[in-house]
């Protein structure tokens, strides 16, 4: 990921005390486009402190991520292919989830073509939808989904899962459920 900082901040109205965008919910300014000319701040006095997340730098190769059982985990005929699979960051990837790509799941026979009513979601959950291709929630994703939670990455790990890029690879491994999220 790349972060520009800006001396003076980006002039632009405020929406509920934050100049970014809410891609999900269409609050905020619209998203950038190329040609797209933003107007700069006042400049300020002095510069202001850096507080630097106690996150690693991302790591070039395979990453590894721990992922507890998650609620619907019974819906697939094979759990364990989560872990077993070498997943790839697909490009399609953004603040609200990590698309992952690799040999889908499968859903149990019993669950083949059951519906499961929206349900909350929470940060790190792993939900797989109908195409068996995992996502991976991140701070953006949306407050309720409606496909099985397969998993969830406790939630120092999905700090590090937010540096993924676009074609890395990805390998999970189940944790014992007494790990704390």
């Amino acid at each position: 990921r790349t972060y520009l900082s800006v001396r003076g901040g980006l002039a632009v109205a405020p929406v509920l005390g934050s100049r970014s965008s809410d891609t999900m919910s269409g609050l905020g300014p619209a998203p950038l486009r190329a040609g797209d000319r933003l107007p700069v701040g006042d400049e300020v006095d002095s510069f202001p402190t850096v507080d630097v997340a106690p996150v690693p730098a991302p790591t070039a190769g395979t990453v590894e991520l721990g992922v507890l059982p998650g609620p619907r985990r019974d819906w697939f005929a094979d759990p364990q292919s989560l872990a077993e699979t070498p997943w790839v960051v697909s490009e399609l990837s953004d603040r609200k989830g990590i698309r992952l790509q690799g040999k889908p799941i499968e859903r149990h026979t019993s669950f083949a073509a059951a519906e499961l009513p929206s349900e909350g979601m929470v940060r790190g959950a792993i939900q797989v939808p109908s195409g068996g291709q995992p996502v991976l929630f991140l701070n953006d994703h949306p407050v309720t989904g409606g496909y099985p939670v397969i998993g969830v990455v406790p939630s120092a790990e999905v700090d590090r899962a937010a540096q993924l890029r676009p074609g890395q690879r990805l390998r999970l491994r189940w944790l014992p459920s007494r790990v704390a999220l």
